[in-house]
């Protein structure tokens, strides 16, 4: 199997030779007329997805549609060598941390050259602004997002007799102080609960306390600010006084938990109160649960300004090698917007992108299902501006990141030496202007 690194450099081939790739015809698609659609998952979405296509051919008998899927695990890699070799399917599921990557080195389409056939305007701009690079050009149609968001388990919270926190003004000291006062709770009562799994450990843990920051950023346009190290090293405290002072797991048991599954980790096992999320996941905790769980805004590091962002939870991208770039854009456009197209799809790739496709799922819903699209919608009045897509030279730090983090939760060198070799490396995958 390709390791990311020589994906990559296939992928950084494939751009340095766009007129070769593009010979012949039929070039990028599957040489035969048929449109090819890529995706990864399992095997629920696979089976959707392929309910759909099957709905959409026979609408248009005479357009051959080719699916293919993979899991996670292979699907970058076996993108990268189709790309480096010409052959990069016409429509092709994308991922925030990759859009970059493929769309700088001019493998996906302007997706502003066929708006006549695929038609974005009603998509809310804080969401479709997503998939738009640093340079402006849109190369990915949100077919959802979430929001990283604070998930809360309130039975929890009412066996303890605590009252739940009101998220539009609580600060991360407000979260400290209450993590604390609930494992205390859970010790005494012997229920063995925590306030939170832990906090830090992530990139998105540092984008989200960044932007609360004086609007920082991991990745800043020409008119952001980089991150500091001061911010670096705030949040590196924190999370060491979480760990230290018992409100979230000790260091070890939090690096274990990290690295469990969704419904084997601390929040899904009913062994904490708190957790930061992906508002798209509450719906996997609550079954795991049992318990009608709650979303809320991120706590702020100045009361009220939580300053909370959409992320696409993946797009769809043309090739810009497609041979039929209007027959692609149609078939992602129903993809997208037909709404007996979004009844079998749901909210299985995140809340949908279009506000009245949201609202066509809405009564399929269950009563769990809904918590995240209710959530959704309440906080587009308050999202901010997102950030860049990760471009493809900081592709590797969220790995960088949380490898620092541990040793730094570890306390093996201090706040200050950790972040500054964290703001090294972040300096160094800065993109060239």
């Amino acid at each position: 199997m390709l390791t990311r690194r020589t994906a990559l450099t296939l992928l950084a081939a494939a751009g340095a030779a766009p007129a070769l790739a593009s010979c012949g015809p039929n070039a990028g698609g599957s040489g035969d007329g048929a449109l090819r659609v890529y995706w990864w998952g399992g095997d629920l979405r696979a089976g959707i997805t392929q309910d759909v296509l099957d709905m959409y051919s026979e609408d248009h008998p005479d357009q051959e549609i080719s699916p293919e899927y993979s899991e996670w695990s292979g699907y970058w890699d076996k993108l990268a060598t189709q790309t480096a070799g010409g052959s990069a399917p016409d429509i092709i599921q994308m991922d925030e941390a990759y859009i970059d990557s493929y769309g700088a080195e001019g493998s996906l389409l302007d997706l502003e050259t066929v708006s006549d056939v695929l038609d974005l305007s009603a998509m809310d701009e804080a969401i479709l602004e997503t998939g738009r690079l640093a340079d402006g050009t849109l190369v990915g149609a949100p077919n959802g997002f979430n929001l990283y968001a604070t998930g809360m388990n309130p039975t929890l919270l009412e066996e303890a007799g605590i009252a739940l926190p009101d998220d539009t003004t609580w600060t991360w000291e407000d979260f400290h102080a209450l993590c604390q006062e609930i494992t205390e709770w859970g010790t005494s009562s012997g229920k063995d609960v925590l306030g939170t799994s832990g906090f830090g450990l992530g990139a998105g843990d540092l984008a989200a306390w960044a932007r609360q920051s004086g609007d920082q950023q991991l990745f800043p346009r020409e008119d952001e600010e980089l991150v500091t190290k001061d911010t670096i090293v705030s949040l590196l405290e924190f999370s060491r006084e979480l760990a230290g002072s018992g409100a979230a797991l000790e260091a070890g048991a939090q690096i274990e938990n990290s690295s469990a599954s969704l419904e084997q980790g601390l929040f899904a096992t009913r062994g904490c109160v708190f957790q930061q999320v992906p508002s798209s996941q509450i719906l996997t905790f609550q079954d795991s649960t049992g318990d009608p769980l709650q979303l809320l805004r991120m706590p702020a590091r100045t009361s009220g300004e939580s300053k909370m962002v959409n992320k696409a939870s993946m797009y769809w991208s043309l090739s810009a090698k497609t041979a039929d770039a209007p027959a692609a854009a149609e078939l992602t456009s129903f993809l997208l917007t037909d709404e007996a197209a979004a009844e079998k799809l749901k909210i299985e790739r995140g809340i949908p992108a279009f506000p009245a496709i949201q609202e066509a799922v809405r009564p399929l819903l269950s009563e769990n299902a809904l918590i995240s699209l209710d959530f959704a919608q309440m906080m587009q009045e308050e999202v901010v501006t997102p950030p860049v897509v990760t471009p493809a030279s900081g592709v590797g730090f969220g790995d960088q990141f949380t490898r620092l983090a541990e040793e730094s939760l570890f306390e093996e060198r201090s706040t200050s030496a950790v972040a500054d070799e964290m703001l090294e490396i972040l300096t160094g995958m800065q993109p060239e202007r």
